[in-house]
């Protein structure tokens, strides 16, 4: 190949895509909401989750999609796990914020109704709604012929938390751990670069994988395969979103009422590794920085595309997760014993960094790879 390829060649430029952004945000007007009333705007950080005011709780909203990887579930007419991506997209979100979810909403829209595909798109976010623990309070389908070419599905989830119990990053300091939660796999970002990848290397998904995708305690979801076989191609890059609801929340409750290891005020910040890997932890302050020197191992997948579509280093870490979806930054001295109890509940889990004042920067130390902006 002559040149790398890239996510913005293949159509998505995140350094174009923060600056619509923040075009978006600076053009938008204040609440009519006044402070102190219900509904009234919460400031948070990072735009992981979204808060108001709502008596002595806040509420917490996130939306988001599943993005092109429904492409390649339509090329497969595998509809499985879309549900479960478009849900951990969102309460994934909530989290960072300190937010337990409650409800979900989604949005389907088509060119044309498909009752087999909507069954199938209907049954994962059952199955997304049994992981993340929330009701699936409505929705809307819409057939837009002449707009949309194929399936779109996204969502938005709503969360709640006592008033004080904010996770915002205000409180990090030097010295702050960072604990890192696996990833399941490609979760639902960076699919523009892996389908161009994909054709690039004329790639057969419905062949057995290339690469051994054994990773200790990550399930493949399968619908083209039995248990007992090796995964296709297919199954492996269209795995869902891990939802981090479980252990999470379950750790938040568990500090908040008994006060180990710190209680919830140990938890300093949490970062979700989506679209712009790891510079999605720049968010979380406005002056502190971030070194990564154990990471978790990247996972086979990553390696894979890695090397067919000759993509920079510093590029795979600003596109993917890597194999970290998650990551916590807690109080140094309750660390181990926080770590401890998260890996009970979710194998893989590790401290992977600490938090440093030596300027608003990410330094991947294995790889040499530093973000000094989202």
């Amino acid at each position: 190949m002559e040149q790398p390829m890239d996510y913005a060649s293949s159509g998505v430029d995140l350094d174009l895509e923060g600056s619509a952004v923040a075009s978006l945000i600076g053009a938008l007007g204040r609440s009519v909401r006044a402070p102190g009333q219900p509904g009234a705007p919460v400031d948070v950080p990072g735009g992981f989750g979204g808060l108001v005011e709502f008596g002595d709780h806040l509420l917490a909203l996130a939306t988001d999609g599943v993005g092109s990887k429904l492409q390649l579930a339509s090329h497969l007419n595998a509809w499985g796990g879309v549900g479960v991506d478009c849900m951990a997209m969102n309460v994934n979100d909530l989290l960072c914020v300190g937010a337990e979810p409650l409800a979900f909403v989604d949005y389907i829209a088509v060119p044309k109704p498909d009752p087999e595909v909507h069954a199938a798109i209907g049954a994962s976010l059952t199955e997304a709604c049994r992981l993340a623990r929330v009701t699936l309070a409505g929705g809307e389908t819409a057939s837009l012929p002449g707009i949309v070419n194929e399936v779109d599905l996204s969502g938005t989830a709503l969360g709640f938390l006592k008033r004080g119990e904010a996770i915002t990053g205000e409180h990090l300091q030097q010295g702050d751990v960072l604990i890192g939660l696996p990833a399941s796999g490609l979760h639902s970002n960076g699919y523009s670069l892996v389908r161009r990848i994909l054709e690039h290397a004329n790639a057969d998904l419905n062949a057995t994988c290339p690469f051994d995708v054994s990773v200790e305690g990550r399930g493949v979801l399968r619908f083209a395969t039995a248990p007992e076989a090796m995964p296709t191609l297919g199954e492996v890059v269209l795995n869902p979103t891990r939802i981090y609801v479980d252990p999470v929340i379950d750790l938040l409750q568990h500090l908040t009422a008994t006060g180990e290891h710190g209680g919830r005020a140990s938890v300093r910040a949490i970062g979700h590794i989506t679209g712009g890997g790891l510079s999605n932890l720049l968010r979380l302050h406005p002056s502190l920085g971030w070194t990564i020197d154990a990471p978790l191992p990247v996972l086979p997948e990553f390696t894979w595309l890695q090397e067919v579509g000759g993509v920079a280093t510093d590029e795979m870490y600003r596109t993917f997760n890597m194999g970290m979806g998650l990551v916590l930054a807690v109080a140094a001295e309750h660390a181990q014993a926080i770590r401890s109890w998260l890996d009970a509940r979710l194998s893989g889990t590790a401290i992977v960094g600490a938090v440093h004042d030596e300027g608003h920067h990410v330094t991947h130390v294995p790889s040499g790879v530093r973000f000094s902006h989202y």
